[in-house]
């Protein structure tokens, strides 16, 4: 790990410390005072980043005046010389990054990060917001930072487990759910890893599926999902994550049907991946079974919320999470760049597409 560095910035907004990267013991204890901090705002997490893929701590302590503080989470790459190096919180496929703030973030804190963001040496710089508090943040940013937006569902805990089950889940939902809980199909949760394999062969089974059904070709499908995520990954983070990563796995006729992750920090149980077979779960509805399960484990636990992750809007994935009672956040990305290099790779994607007559799903 990098030693950190203690510098004293002043930007248009006013002056602040800034530690890089930033101490651990004074993150863990300001993630533990923020009730809204993800299970990917922690220090694991990152370890977790740059344990599996190409990328070092850049994360940042800022002290204010008046003595608050936020720690913005935030790595760089490992290899790459600094103007030609991107620092991102996180980069795609990690979720939700940005900042860790006790009490919420004033209009000028906001600009002061703005504006020590703005001065950073690297090519590009973002930041992915968690739901909520985000009209600050967009108020704050200047015009050389561009929005990108994502679109977050998350289920809320409050009134316990009768309550959403009654109130939230919608009445298709419970009768999947029913229906699951009479056919021939069992279940078990694994807080130790040992299901890692098991879920990461249903993983691959699920890419064959996901090629099919967006007209992908296979070997393109397969690149790009473990590439994206790779079965290191799932270890590195049940090992770090211990009992707070918890791996939910449906049994149909003595095989895997299907299986997901989940996350937990503090007040936040957070759907991290989800695999199937579709031929032995889908007659049995496991993967109803399996959320209404783990939603019952999370409000037992104490948790108030439970991340369902990002959706498209409109897309049947987003109207199945709905069906939980999941409720849609905008959780966007904010980035600089000093040529407009995401401009050219999003027309590159889309003329891809085009070409292989990909479907969203």
């Amino acid at each position: 790990m990098n030693a950190p560095a203690v510098l004293l910035i002043n930007t248009p907004a006013g002056p602040a410390h800034v530690t890089a990267p930033a101490p651990r013991a004074t993150w863990w204890e300001l993630a533990g005072q923020d009730p809204d901090t993800h299970v990917s705002q922690t220090p694991a997490w990152l370890d977790c980043l740059c344990a599996t893929a190409p990328y070092r701590d850049a994360s940042r302590l800022y002290e204010f005046e008046d003595g608050r503080r936020l720690v913005l989470p935030l790595v760089r790459g490992r290899h790459r010389p600094e103007r030609l190096d991107m620092e991102e919180s996180w980069p795609a496929d990690w979720g939700i990054g940005g900042p860790v703030s006790p009490g919420g973030v004033s209009s000028r804190e906001a600009r002061v990060v703005f504006d020590d963001l703005m001065r950073r040496p690297a090519f590009q710089v973002g930041v992915r917001f968690r739901p909520g508090g985000d009209d600050i943040w967009a108020d704050a940013a200047p015009a050389d930072f561009r929005s990108e937006p994502h679109m977050t569902q998350v289920l809320s805990l409050d009134g316990g487990f009768s309550t959403i089950w009654e109130r939230r889940f919608h009445s298709g939902v419970r009768r999947q759910v029913r229906r699951a809980e009479r056919s021939e199909v069992e279940v078990e949760v694994d807080r130790a890893g040992r299901l890692t394999p098991a879920f990461y062969h249903l993983y691959e089974e699920s890419i064959v599926r996901w090629a099919r059904q967006q007209h992908e070709p296979l070997p393109l499908a397969r690149w790009r999902r473990t590439r994206g995520f790779p079965r290191r990954r799932l270890e590195a983070v049940a090992a770090r994550f211990g009992e707070s990563c918890a791996i939910w796995m449906a049994w149909s006729a003595g095989e895997p049907a299907a299986a997901i992750v989940v996350l937990r920090y503090g007040n936040h149980a957070k759907l991290w991946r989800g695999a199937m077979n579709r031929d032995l779960a889908h007659p049995v509805r496991a993967v109803p079974l399996l959320h209404r399960l783990a939603i019952e484990d999370a409000c037992e636990s104490g948790c108030r919320q439970y991340d369902m992750g990002e959706s498209r809007p409109g897309s049947s994935l987003a109207s199945f999470k709905a069906g939980f009672g999941a409720d849609s956040f905008s959780s966007p990305r904010y980035y600089r760049e000093r040529l407009p290099v995401s401009a050219a790779e999003r027309r590159l994607r889309a003329a891809v597409k085009r070409l292989i007559r990909f479907r969203d799903a």
